[in-house]
């Protein structure tokens, strides 16, 4: 044995050195992983060829090992972690050679290449990559973070701290809405330091605070390192509970948990939301603290007078939020007594199938033991009783075909117990409601009759869906007997929109929150998942950047306006009509709406290319195109590279050993935060994207075999992975701050600056440790 350790022990620090080594060599990172794992290969075969690489293998034809597996010991769990004490014998790290190591890599590279990168089942996740990339991108050079910093700081600068505040504020906005940590550090960089600098700020808090706010866009969704993460995760999961559940003698995962042992991207969006959020109060309330203990260094700063017309404490109560909270709750209260509700008449031709019961009971001692000490003793015996209750009752659990009368009966049940007011109806009357409610806030010194009227609108329409509209109502009829009440409610709105835009803060807010809310609201809601919902963003971005751009031009942005105006048109027609006119039996109505929602999509798909145009003509699309090509090849070549890396550490039984050693620990808690320590360590050497491609694919069938939440198990690894940014001496957010920061502020202020940023970090980890429902609550309300 050299120097005493184990072969694979060396191999694992000669990966580690090299990896080290070629990144600290200067070559772009993408390609030192690769050549690292070419170059520990050819180290780790050489010296295993002159003989002096030995791992010490348990001897498994020894009467001790035969003696432990005759006792009920599975030969998986054996490993020289556990028992320490059997025999061993010492055998080359290649047992079949290093020629045989290679053959089999270049087979298993060309696979995990095919199936991670070109034709597998994540590659549609990860094409969102690419478009939440153009997307942020996009946004940054429409200058949405300049006005952001203008604006917000006016609001919060008056503040103890206000700059700093403003800060995270627009951090997490920018987060939400280009999640790309170097843009996001990089402009606020530029735009608000010397700023805070020339207001008396002190240099260590405000680089701490751009530099932390600016790594907001790693958890806060869409967030790229949630959809790389996740398309790993939900494959570890998988993999790693059917394992699980084969130990425990079960035949797959959705025996032994009950459950689909499935975790997905839309999913991880939804638990990363509060943390993020819990994260950027975080950062807000240090930075209020600061300034509180010292007011010297974070001072209260007056940039000009406040956005928009002066309003009184009783007008902004009013308007801002006793209207808006009596709409949605007296809303959700109408919708609770059933006033307010579904009018479809849709009825299926199929029976609900008979609800299965809660854990499948036909299953094999050996299991049946098992998930009584997973699930309880009186999970199992309610399982077992509804089975029996099923078999007794003669139930099936498929669907079966209803029959005329059946069908008929459902249909007119369903409309004795219609609601009088849809659904969208309501919604489409609140928000306008909201839109009319926020527009007198804003300037209650202008005309209210313009709104009245638009209110009166909405009252009347509410009126006629009670009176006139009924479930058998067509779409059609529906739509000529609003049409009145409606146009007065848009004749409302669209007074309320110019004093909206008059109102600098809204002007400034309300355009890429839209943006967001589709984006994320399309996510977390279900609707769609990541993919077309990057797809609607960055068309979206490349729209509202052109809008931008014609105003600054003072050119019209009206093609812009009612392009976006159509795609609001097509879903609506969409979900209302049935445009499936290639059916046999179409009617008039749904040939119009067709046509109407096809002229609508071809308007809207012409403001796009006329968008393009703008931003092609202005510059910007073309650098927005490249800078995205450079970070998606950058990420997929990482991709590519790190598989080769994984590799070799599998080939000379690497990624093995470190797993028998984690799983060495009886208690998986330890084995987590272990983990966990692991990662926030090498997040001070290691960039996010090499952790997630190398490392986690190696513990991964560690902490997600366990019986922790695989959702609370990504985001803490998110959240851990967020501080690589942060920590000395290769976080990259110090790096594109450093070269950004005036000559007065050293790389020595940016490290104590940080710090305190760091140690919160720390604190959001262990606030989701000890309370990780934070995580959880988002989902399971989505879910349920």
């Amino acid at each position: 044995m050299l120097f005493g350790l184990d072969g694979v022990e060396i191999g694992l620090i000669i990966v580690f050195l090299t990896l080290f080594s070629a990144i600290l060599s200067g070559f772009p990172v993408a390609f030192a992983i690769g050549g690292a794992g070419v170059i520990s290969f050819g180290i780790i075969a050489a010296l295993d060829s002159a003989g002096l690489l030995i791992h010490q293998a348990i001897d498994t034809s020894s009467q001790a090992y035969n003696a432990l597996v005759a006792s009920g010991v599975a030969p998986d769990s054996i490993s020289i972690f556990r028992f320490p004490e059997l025999p061993r014998v010492g055998e080359p790290v290649f047992p079949m050679g290093w020629e045989t190591a290679l053959d089999r890599n270049v087979s298993f590279i060309v696979n995990r290449i095919n199936e991670r990168v070109i034709a597998g089942q994540s590659i549609e996740t990860l094409l969102a990559v690419l478009m939440f990339v153009l997307m942020g991108i996009v946004l940054e050079r429409s200058n949405i973070a300049n006005d952001l910093l203008t604006t917000m700081a006016r609001v919060f600068g008056p503040l103890p701290g206000g700059l700093a505040v403003s800060i995270v504020v627009v951090g997490a906005f920018l987060a939400a809405s280009t999640g790309i940590v170097g843009a996001t550090v990089v402009t606020m960089g530029l735009l608000a330091l010397p700023t805070m600098l020339r207001n008396g700020y002190s240099p260590e808090l405000a680089t701490g605070v751009i530099a932390a706010s600016g790594t907001l866009g790693q958890i806060i969704p869409p967030s790229i390192v949630i959809v790389l993460l996740g398309t790993l995760a939900g494959e570890l999961y998988s993999t790693a509970q059917d394992a699980r559940a084969v130990a425990a003698g079960c035949t797959d995962a959705l025996t032994f948990l009950g459950e689909p042992a499935v975790v997905s991207v839309g999913t991880l969006f939804q638990a990363a939301l509060l943390p993020g959020i819990l994260l950027a109060v975080l950062y807000g309330v240090y930075a209020f603290g600061f300034a509180l203990l010292n007011p010297s260094k974070a001072p209260a700063v007056a940039l000009g007078r406040a956005p928009g017309e002066p309003v009184t404490r009783g007008e902004a109560f009013t308007w801002y939020l006793g209207v808006p909270i009596a709409l949605i709750a007296g809303t959700m209260l109408l919708a609770q007594v059933g006033l307010v509700g579904s009018q479809s008449i849709a009825t299926s031709s199929y029976t609900e199938g008979a609800e299965a019961a809660s854990l499948r009971t036909n299953v094999s001692p050996q299991c049946q033991e098992s998930m009584i000490e997973l699930h309880g003793q009186e999970a199992w015996d309610r399982a077992v009783a509804e089975n029996e209750a099923l078999a007794a009752s003669g139930e099936s659990t498929q669907s079966v075909r209803r029959t005329a009368e059946e069908i008929e009966t459902a249909r007119l049940e369903m409309i004795a117990n219609a609601a009088p007011i849809g659904t969208g109806v309501a919604i489409l009357t609140v928000l306008l409601g909201l839109v009319l409610a926020m527009a007198r806030g804003v300037s209650p010194s202008s005309d209210p009759r313009p709104l009245m009227i638009g209110a009166a609108g909405l009252l009347l329409g509410l009126l006629v869906d009670i009176v006139a509209i009924g479930p058998l109502t067509s779409s059609g009829a529906t739509v000529l007997l609003l049409a009145i009440p409606w146009a007065l409610a848009v004749y409302g709105c669209t007074h309320a929109f110019r004093r909206l835009a008059r109102n600098e803060l809204l002007r400034v807010v309300f355009p890429p929150l839209v943006l967001i809310v589709a984006v994320l609201g399309s996510i977390l809601g279900g609707i769609t998942n990541p993919t077309p919902a990057a797809a609607l963003g960055a068309a979206g971005a490349i729209m509202l950047a052109a809008y931008r751009k014609l105003r600054d031009q003072d050119r019209s942005p009206k093609i812009i306006i009612w392009s976006t105006l159509a795609v609001v048109v097509m879903i609506l027609i969409g979900v209302n009509f049935d445009l499936r006119v290639n059916s046999e039996e179409t009617g008039f109505e749904s040939w119009v709406a067709f046509v109407f929602a096809y002229a609508a999509y071809l308007y809207a798909l012409f403001g796009l290319l006329f968008a393009c145009w703008v931003l092609f003509r202005s510059g910007v699309l073309t650098s927005a195109v490249r800078e995205t090509a450079k970070v998606t090849s950058m990420v997929f070549t990482i991709l590519i590279a790190s598989q080769l890396l994984n590799l070799v550490v599998i080939s000379f039984g690497g990624e093995h050993y470190i797993q028998d050693f984690l799983r060495s620990f009886d208690n998986e808690v330890k084995v987590f935060l272990i983990v966990m320590l692991v990662l926030f360590i090498l997040g001070f050497v290691l960039d996010f994207l090499e952790i997630i491609y190398i490392v986690v694919p190696i513990v991964g069938p560690v902490i997600y075999g366990g019986s922790f939440d695989p959702k609370w198990v990504t985001i803490m690894i998110a959240v851990n992975l967020q501080t690589s940014f942060l920590t000395p001496p290769f976080g990259f957010a110090l790096f594109y701050l450093r070269g950004v920061a005036p000559a007065e502020v050293t790389t020595g202020h940016i490290y104590r600056g940080v710090f305190p940023f760091v140690l919160i970090q720390v604190m959001g980890l262990l606030l989701l440790f000890f309370f990780p429902w934070v995580v959880t609550i988002l989902p399971d309300l989505m879910a349920g």
